[in-house]
């Protein structure tokens, strides 16, 4: 999927009318009927099968929230197998309406940005809830998983929940992320995909619970490990191209300890800083083809990499210093292309600079619990978003290396830190 772009002076992106901040519209059923039609070849391919538990204590036409793990683009194509045809409203990020602004409204998206605070967003879904009579499908992680386990979810969410007073829905997936990990550029496996659909907690037990206490269900709901389920379930991956870009999860060398010398090209990663190579083998293990093997389980060897972040963070040797391509969000037309700049990000926060000395861009550390990057973001490439609900800097890397899952890694370990130190 690609998004529209163009090249404009950043000054004159600065002077664009702020875009006024629409109600979430009741989605058309034609639309979603249409969705879900088209929905069906890739259902058929991955063999989908789900089932339910407890949803006979869901009304047919009752609201409820739905929240459901994000592993892969076919997550949208299940929801709409699953929930047909009762009516929903999606949150959607900010960027996915560029372009399509009446088309992703009709079909009853709500634009947010992800990892921006918005405190307009309860009062959207408030206003889907007792004005549209709408369910609200969700993505708490607000983005893909990296590494094939669940990503950091907000504080907020239990709040949330209490604040919409409808029965809480769980859909998770299995195998849509060993189908599409994102680190793979958007190339596919046989793998067949399935789901799980439980009615989680009734409004009166809602009701009768604190925000920590439902945070903590989610939670644990939301603990999975991808790699995991395919090794347990012997799910063979046969496919040549299986570790391609995964320098991109694995971007630190175990044997070495030099970052950004990894390749993962076809089915090996190679550290081309001290020429280890593993495996990543048919059932999703890592193998050294000499020597020991550090992390045989890409989850772990990532676990690690968070563990240096968080080192760096603590020693003061953590420093994130690079040129960059700059794109801006601030309205639904299209992505500006506003020129060059560098990315700074230390323990202070980000700093953002460029276009011709116009831009100067900081962002604290406790902005956000973590961090909006992207592997071939819209085809375009690697990224790293930062930003407001003013405007959203889409920063591409302009020089060889990993920097977007480190960046991830050191934004959230920074949040900790500092959150503890309050």
């Amino acid at each position: 999927m690609k998004i529209k772009t163009t090249t404009t002076d950043y000054s004159n992106v600065l002077a664009m009318p702020e875009e006024i901040r629409q109600k979430p519209k009741k989605p058309s059923l034609l639309l979603n009927s249409v969705i879900r039609l088209a929905s069906i070849p890739d259902l058929v391919a991955t063999k989908f099968r789900y089932k339910e538990t407890g949803m006979d204590k869901l009304g047919k036409d009752e609201p409820c929230l739905i929240l459901m793990n994000h592993s892969s683009f076919i997550d949208l194509k299940i929801a709409s197998k699953i929930l047909y045809p009762r009516r929903y409203n999606i949150i959607s990020t900010s960027d996915g309406f560029v372009g399509k602004n009446w088309l992703m409204r009709s079909i009853g998206c709500i634009p947010t940005a992800k990892f921006v605070t918005d405190i307009g967003l309860v009062r959207d879904m408030i206003y889907c809830v007792k004005k549209l009579k709408c369910s609200i499908l969700m993505y708490p992680e607000a983005s893909y998983s990296f590494d094939g386990t669940a990503t950091t979810l907000p504080d907020s969410l239990g709040e949330c929940v209490k604040s919409l007073r409808i029965p809480l829905v769980i859909i998770r997936t299995y195998g849509a992320f060993a189908r599409d990990p994102l680190y793979n550029n958007l190339q596919l496996r046989k793998v067949k995909v399935s789901a799980e659909v439980e009615y989680v907690l009734s409004p009166e037990e809602i009701k009768g619970m604190s925000s920590d206490e439902i945070n903590s269900i989610i939670k644990e709901k939301f603990t999975f490990d991808n790699f995991r389920w395919q090794q347990e379930n012997k799910v063979k991956i046969t496919e040549s191209f299986r570790a391609d870009h995964l320098n991109r999860v694995l971007y630190k060398c175990p044997n070495c300890n030099q970052e950004g010398k990894t390749e993962g090209k076809g089915i090996h990663l190679t550290c081309h800083a001290c020429g280890k190579k593993w495996e990543l083998t048919e059932h999703g293990y890592m193998k050294a083809l000499s020597g020991k093997t550090e992390f045989d389980h890409i989850p772990d060897w990532y676990k690690w990499e968070r563990e240096c972040v968080r080192n760096e963070i603590l020693s003061g040797e953590y420093k994130l210093d690079i040129p960059v391509e700059i794109r801006m969000l601030v309205n639904s037309k299209k992505i500006y292309h506003v020129g060059d700049g560098r990315l700074v990000h230390t323990n202070e926060g980000f700093h953002l600079t460029g276009c011709d000395g116009k831009l100067d861009y900081k962002q604290k550390p406790l902005a956000s619990y973590s961090l909006y990057s992207d592997y071939y973001w819209y085809e375009l490439g690697d990224m790293i978003c930062i930003g407001n609900t003013s405007a959203l800097y889409y920063c591409f890397p302009k020089v060889e290396g990993d920097f977007v899952a480190k960046t991830r890694l050191a934004a959230e370990e920074l949040y900790k830190i500092k959150k503890s130190q309050q």
